[in-house]
């Protein structure tokens, strides 16, 4: 939860300062290829986070690195992340980072889990209901989890939608425990 709050007040302070530069679209192509890169291999990442190395020494490592790749204000938040001590935070902030420059484009990120993959027909008629809902052009990403037994999860921007089937038993089972018979 902390680390959700974390991402979201340095992803949201982030936004605010590249929109403030006009350099959104720059700011979302370099984000988005630093994510890829982190996440194919966390050594850099790992030694930016390490305790034992020196704060100059990673500010250093990230100016090198970084300073003809990214652009200044990109690096300087990463320096100031060192700083701050969040590093750790960093995949989860480029992630609601980008998150909010789609919000601005009119895009909109979902996760549907499901028990079992959804078909074609079922998969457009809920991407038109979102796409009502939201106004926003849907982007859906589908999760299978047969731990749900039937029915969905929808996570929508901040907003969790559990009509699942375990969902619905576990409310069952809660509203039956208060129950006394008498």
């Amino acid at each position: 939860m902390i680390a959700q709050e974390v991402a979201r007040k340095y992803a949201t302070a982030l936004f605010l300062a590249v929109k403030e530069k006009e350099i959104i679209d720059l700011s979302y192509e370099q984000l988005t290829g630093l994510l890829e890169f982190i996440e194919k291999d966390n050594s850099l990442l790992n030694f930016l986070e390490a305790p034992q190395v020196l704060e100059e020494h990673k500010e250093e490592i990230i100016r090198t690195v970084f300073e003809k790749r990214l652009h200044q204000l990109i690096v300087e938040f990463l320096i100031v992340l060192v700083r701050k001590h969040r590093m750790a935070y960093l995949a989860g902030i480029i992630d609601d980072f980008i998150r909010l420059i789609e919000a601005e484009k009119g895009i909109a990120r979902v996760t549907v889990i499901t028990a079992k993959p959804v078909d074609e027909d079922y998969r457009s008629s809920l991407i038109d209901k979102l796409t009502a809902k939201t106004g926003m052009t849907i982007e859906l990403e589908e999760k299978v989890d047969p731990k749900i037994l039937g029915g969905m999860i929808v996570l929508l921007h901040d907003e969790i939608i559990d009509g699942s089937v375990r969902h619905e038993l576990d409310l069952m089972k809660e509203q039956l425990s208060k129950v006394k018979v008498v």
